[in-house]
Parts: structure tokens; C-alpha cells; sequence
């Protein structure tokens, strides 16, 4: 009960958030975002009904179709963001646009779009159903869910181009393109963690210069040279990018032909991690 109503009011807070850049950013200025948001907005603009009513009718068919997928808590936690995001787009409406400039607008409409709706995601909901249906679809069709949802998005801000101008159009992809960026700061994190891999004859040496140097964490893995057959030691750690340069120098310092390779890592669990 309580992770529920945790969830509950961030999935409140977030939908408020897309409600206040939709209402204060984007749409004073013409400018849409992708989705069945900016379908809605369209929509609105074309027949002066409310767009909260949109918001909620466009949505709810989309959010049904993952019944099947994720089961009666996700459609609960949708259908329940979906009409706090039209509730607050209502209040909203009343609120002054913060500014006239497409650009400002643009940037900072898309960030706090898509800070809103990356809490609703990452707290297993979604404002939406453009995604549910790229899933349906990419289904039957030899079509990734990405490739699905930019075809409906080009489609969409094209629509915007011949409704607002094209202009409002390219400020719309623009809209876009920063509020997924900050859907993926959201959701991912902004973890600064790395992983590392080390490949060397001398692996349980480097492993236990680690720990005793830098007092991480490493597992050993067995590798085998693809060339030369001969046996090796893999060392997985995980360390702080500011700390990158400390490994790395104390790994060539004891192999200087050891292969390395770095990968960003957007979050780390266990607690085993910080020290072994």
C-alpha cells in the first residue's frame, strides 16, 4: 500500500509537470509534442473542444490494449495519469504563457514535458498509448517499436507544418527531440558509474590490484584468446568516471597490453558494489 501510494503521487506530480509545460510552453505558441499529445492538441486547436476531453478520450482506448500486456495495476496507474494530466491541463489553461519565444518555449517546454512524463514512466504508468500501439503493431509487422512510433511522429508534426506553419513544425520536432532526452535523464538516471572489462594474462593480479588500490569490488571471469587459444582472465568492475584514469593507469602499469573497454552504466544495484 504505501509503494502504491508513492506511485500515485508522483504519477500526480508528473502528469502535472506535462500539464504545465503543455499549457505555460507549447501550446500558447503553437507548438506540439509527438504522440497522441500532439494528436490532441490538433485536434483541440481544430474544433475549440476542451483539450483535457482529447487527452482522455484518444488515450484510454490506446492504454486498454495493454491489458493483456502488463495487467490491471499498469491500467490502473495509466488511466489514473492520464486524467490528472487532463484535470491539471484544465487548470492550468488559466496560467499566463511563460513566454513568446518559440525557441525558450520549445527547449524548456520539451525538458519539463519530458521530466513529467519520464516520472510517470518510471513509476510503471504512461500518459501515452503512442508506444502500446507501436507494440501491437510491431507485432504483426517487421517494424521495430522505434521505427513505429517516428513513422506516427512524422506524420504528426508534418500535420502541424500545414496546420500552425512550418515553422511551429520544426519547433515541434525540436520539442520532441529534448523532452525524450529528458525522458532518458529520468528514467535511466544520472548515474556517472562505468563498467569495466579487462582482458589480460594477468587478470587475478589486476583484480587484486583493484581491490587493494582503489578498494572496488571485481569479478573474474574465463576468457579464451579468439586468435591464439590461449587461456585469460576477464576483470569486471564497476568504478566512478572520475576515478577512470587511476584504473587505467594502474592496469597498464601492470600489463600494458591488457585490452580495456568502458561502458556507461545507468544504474547499479546490490550491496555487494561498494565494496567486496
Amino acid at each position: 500500500m504505501k509503494d502504491l501510494i508513492i506511485n500515485i503521487l508522483l504519477c500526480t506530480f508528473g502528469a502535472f509537470l506535462a500539464a504545465f509545460a503543455l499549457e505555460c510552453f507549447l501550446v500558447p505558441n503553437q507548438i506540439i509534442d509527438g504522440g497522441i499529445v500532439g494528436i490532441s492538441i490538433m485536434a483541440s486547436y481544430i474544433t475549440k473542444i476542451n483539450l483535457g476531453i482529447f487527452l482522455v478520450l484518444l488515450n484510454i482506448p490506446f492504454v486498454m490494449l495493454a491489458l493483456n500486456e502488463f495487467g490491471m495495476a499498469f491500467i490502473f496507474r495509466a488511466s489514473y495519469s492520464v486524467c490528472m494530466l487532463a484535470l491539471f491541463v484544465n487548470i492550468s489553461h488559466k496560467i499566463p504563457p511563460i513566454t513568446n519565444d518559440l525557441l525558450l518555449a520549445a527547449c524548456f517546454g520539451g525538458a519539463i514535458l519530458g521530466i513529467g512524463v519520464g516520472i510517470v514512466l518510471k513509476n510503471n504508468a504512461c500518459m501515452d498509448g503512442t508506444e502500446i500501439l507501436a507494440m501491437k503493431i510491431s507485432k504483426k509487422y517487421p517494424y521495430s517499436v522505434g521505427e513505429i512510433i517516428m513513422f506516427i511522429n512524422i506524420f504528426i508534426f508534418s500535420s502541424a507544418g500545414f496546420l500552425y506553419g512550418w515553422e511551429e513544425a520544426m519547433y515541434s520536432a525540436l520539442t520532441y527531440v529534448v523532452a525524450y532526452k529528458a525522458i532518458d535523464m529520468i528514467v535511466q538516471g544520472l548515474s556517472e558509474e562505468k563498467s569495466i572489462r579487462i582482458i589480460s594474462d594477468k587478470g587475478k593480479i589486476i583484480g587484486q590490484a583493484i581491490i587493494q588500490n582503489l578498494d572496488k569490488t571485481v569479478t573474474y571471469l574465463d576468457a579464451q584468446g579468439g586468435y591464439s587459444k590461449n587461456p585469460k582472465t576477464m576483470v569486471y568492475c564497476i568504478a566512478p568516471r572520475i576515478e577512470l584514469y587511476k584504473l587505467k593507469e594502474l592496469v597498464v602499469s601492470i600489463d600494458k597490453d591488457a585490452f580495456i573497454t568502458i561502458e556507461n552504466v545507468h544504474e547499479v544495484y546490490g550491496k555487494r558494489y561498494k565494496k567486496n
